[in-house]
């Protein structure tokens, strides 16, 4: 199918308007990132991450209160996809020793419950976890079954009949499940995930991130200099640098805006912005390539003039491209939930800024190098 078969415009003309279109948007960008700061997830930050799903509704506020009363220090939380979901994140990776005394407490309490002045002992002792050892397997299992009802990680230390030991493990999200378990009786939740990064982890995800981005720029650049010339070569990672740098912008712009827009760079955006600089380059490559072609066929005609023809036949073939992704990125942004939403976005705005930047500002750069140095390009 090809649209626009006889489409005339003199993109290259506008060059001009988009070059402060686009410096405008960057400039506004680099400044919120100084400035504002980008949010950076729980794989890059180090910490706890649990994220909770109510049966109904909850008030963030009422929350907020809640866990600030779990002495465990300062305590992001913030709605998770709808109304009913909540995410907590703090900077611990493990309990303080002052609260696992308070968890302590809470699990023997409940063993109390069900067996009054049962013989207990504590074999084993970490900062996540106990160790109890009973007098008899029946009663280990008896009491392994209520921890678990009450909701504690409680595990047997091993399957075997004479097993009289059980594990209870002890996290922030024990914590926090417990405490709130009690306030919240008639709204039941239950936790959908806990992701504990450790701060030096994070650390090498950020510059392990950094540099896949900035390494794969140079292999394209070191590419695009043998395949075409090294004007195009410079353009077109100019072009990404652009695309980069404008959905990092936007992702910053946005957070703490927009509600449900307030996205972090995690790992899956990190992958997205990888994806983003992949489909830029491989709409650049296409729109150099009828250059490319439309220079050698039209010799007599100048490079504007080529450039104009490249682009104008390119234009069915991107915008087909663009529409039919963009469907599936859509369907994304609205059905893939929390965890996909920052991969998502950051594929929506690097469409539309990678399919912007193979026009007006590769091709112009090329354009614009070609007339200021005055060098014939030629193939």
């Amino acid at each position: 199918m090809r649209l626009f078969d006889n489409l005339n415009i003199d993109f290259m003309a506008k060059r001009t308007k988009f070059y402060l279109m686009s410096s405008a948007i960057l400039l506004l960008s680099l400044i919120t990132i100084f400035i504002k700061g980008v949010e950076f997830g729980i794989d890059f930050k180090g910490g706890s991450e649990i994220a909770l799903k109510f049966a109904k509704p909850i008030n963030i506020e009422k929350i907020r209160n809640d866990v600030d009363k779990l002495g465990i220090g300062n305590v992001e939380v913030k709605t998770f996809g709808d109304a009913s979901g909540v995410l907590l994140r703090t900077e611990l990776q493990e309990l303080p020793k002052n609260v696992m005394l308070n968890v302590r407490t809470s699990i023997e309490s409940e063993i109390a419950k069900v067996f009054p002045g049962v013989d207990k002992k504590v074999t084993d002792s970490t900062a996540s976890s106990i160790v109890y050892s009973f007098a008899d397997p029946a009663t280990a299992t008896a009491i392994n079954n209520r921890l678990n009802q009450a909701g504690f990680q409680s595990t047997l230390d091993s399957m075997e009949p004479t097993n009289t030991k059980i594990s209870v493990r002890m996290s922030i999200a024990d914590l926090i499940k417990i405490s709130l378990a009690e306030n919240y009786t008639d709204n039941p939740f239950k936790v959908e995930k806990e992701d504990r990064v450790g701060p030096k982890v994070g650390k090498e995800l950020k510059r392990d991130a950094v540099l896949s981005v900035i390494l794969s720029l140079i292999v394209i650049l070191i590419y695009l200099a043998f395949r075409f010339k090294f004007a195009f070569a410079i353009g077109a990672v100019i072009a990404l640098f652009h695309d980069v740098l404008l959905t990092l912008g936007i992702f910053a712009i946005l957070y703490g805006v927009i509600p449900g827009f307030n996205l972090e760079i995690s790992v899956s955006v990190v992958a997205a912005f990888l994806t983003l600089i992949g489909y830029s380059i491989n709409d650049t490559v296409i729109v150099f390539d009828r250059v490319r072609e439309q220079m050698k066929i039209h010799k007599t005609l100048s490079i504007e003039e080529n450039m104009n023809h490249a682009i104008n036949r390119t234009m069915s073939r991107t915008i087909i491209t663009v529409f039919t992704v963009m469907l599936t990125i859509i369907a994304l942004l609205i059905f893939g939930g929390e965890v996909l939403r920052g991969f998502a976005f950051a594929l929506f705005i690097g469409m539309i800024t990678g399919t912007y930047s193979s026009i007006f500002i590769a091709s112009a750069f090329v354009l614009d190098y070609s007339n200021r140095t005055k060098t014939k390009l030629t193939f």
